[in-house]
């Protein structure tokens, strides 16, 4: 091991072992608990995803989970939305929360969308729809696609209705905001209503934009490729690179890693020894594992979700999920509960000292949503299963 006494403030080169810490660090997985608690995390973090899929919880749930710890959940959605918090969801890496503060940096993309015409479905008639949207907002206040006339016209969840469209368009070219949800239906609002005039009245250029939201994610991967910081907020890699050089990201080679990497100012605090470390089950859609070529370079791990892969050719299972412990992930779990009993159906064991911190996860995870039980199905080398089951037993 080398020693991380050696990265000073003029260093150009460290280990893999030492970019791994700092990229811990910087996700609030290694070190203090962040301060102000949830409501912190989507600054920290520059954005934190949302998905529908709820198996142990719903994805920003256990993002929060993983950093902090067992909050009630009610907790972390009020910390998440609200007129209290600054915050608003868009278009980063995926649909996310963000920090309010990055509204003007996402004005290239309202800006692309626009242009562009559309997202995934057509309006029929775009200014008779949009024009309804606007209205019933601007009268009636912030409300839900049910509440503006409904959200489907069919069963499956992409059949929107017209209604629907047109808001999801509004949002994406900037009219329309959602800074809050209302049994996790996003609640849109006019901007003009919604977004401090001192924000909405800040426009970027597109390369101030680029050069706002690769600061943004430097900070939150704390050291980072070209590829990589146009992979977190979901920008193009030429974006990155015509602007990498005006920004406070200071070029470092890693040993292991191919291609150049920067360093956020002070991300070298991660190398520090006794911080504190995370054990816990990660969420598929957490931003420490976003990027999965990156993911593989930190931890040297292959991963993926098979959520959306036939049942037949699952490896792992539906909702894999990595297992976090200090500096490696040590295994996967695929989870389902069942009444009061967290099921792991499937286990894998990837590194054969790790069982008790793979049990120790799962007995947090199971308290937090409410289980008093815990149960294995299946592990993943046999040879492990005994060691395993025992260690969730003590």
């Amino acid at each position: 091991m080398q020693s991380s006494s050696r990265v000073k403030a003029n260093a150009d080169q460290m280990s893999g072992r030492e970019a791994t810490r700092i990229a811990l660090r910087a996700q609030a997985m290694r070190g203090r608990r962040p301060a102000g608690g949830p409501s912190a995390l989507v600054r920290l973090l520059g954005g934190v995803q949302l998905d529908t899929i709820s198996v142990l919880a719903r994805s920003h749930e256990l993002v929060t989970f993983s950093r902090i710890g067992p909050v009630p959940r009610a907790t972390i959605d009020k910390a998440f939305w609200g007129p209290a918090n600054d915050t608003f969801e868009y278009w980063s890496h995926a649909a996310c929360v963000v920090p309010l503060d990055l509204w003007p940096a996402f004005g290239a993309k309202r800006r692309a969308r626009a242009a562009r015409g559309y997202r995934w479905h057509e309006l029929e008639d775009r200014d008779l729809s949009c024009g309804y949207v606007r209205d019933c907002l601007r009268d009636q206040g912030p409300l839900t696609a049910r509440e503006l006339g409904g959200a489907k016209r069919g069963s499956t969840w992409w059949d929107w209705s017209e209604t629907k469209i047109a808001a999801e368009w509004l949002l994406d070219t900037g009219e329309v905001v959602c800074r809050s949800r209302r049994g996790f239906e996003r609640v849109y609002d006019l901007a003009e209503r919604a977004i401090p005039s001192s924000l909405s009245s800040l426009e970027l250029d597109d390369e101030a934009c680029a050069r706002e939201l690769v600061e943004s994610a430097g900070c939150a991967m704390g050291i980072a490729t070209v590829a990589d910081l146009a992979a977190y907020h979901g920008i193009g890699t030429s974006a990155v690179r015509s602007v990498i050089e005006t920004t406070s990201l200071r070029p470092v080679r890693v040993e292991g890693w191919r291609d150049q990497a920067y360093l956020a100012p002070g991300a070298e605090t991660g190398l520090q020894s006794g911080l504190r470390n995370r054990t816990a089950l990660l969420s598929p859609f957490d931003s420490l594992l976003w990027d999965r070529a990156r993911l593989e370079r930190l931890f040297h791990v292959v991963y993926r979700l098979e959520a959306y892969v036939p049942a037949h050719k699952r490896v792992v299972g539906y909702f894999a999920m990595p297992v976090l412990s200090g500096e490696r992930i040590v295994g996967l779990v695929d989870p389902k509960r069942t009444g009061e009993t967290l099921h792991a159906r499937h286990v894998v064991v990837l590194h054969k000292g790790a069982v008790s911190q793979i049990a120790r996860a799962l007995r947090e995870a199971a308290t937090w949503v409410a289980c008093s039980d815990v149960v294995i199905d299946r592990v993943t080398p046999d040879s492990a299963a005994m060691a395993l089951r025992g260690a969730l037993a003590e």
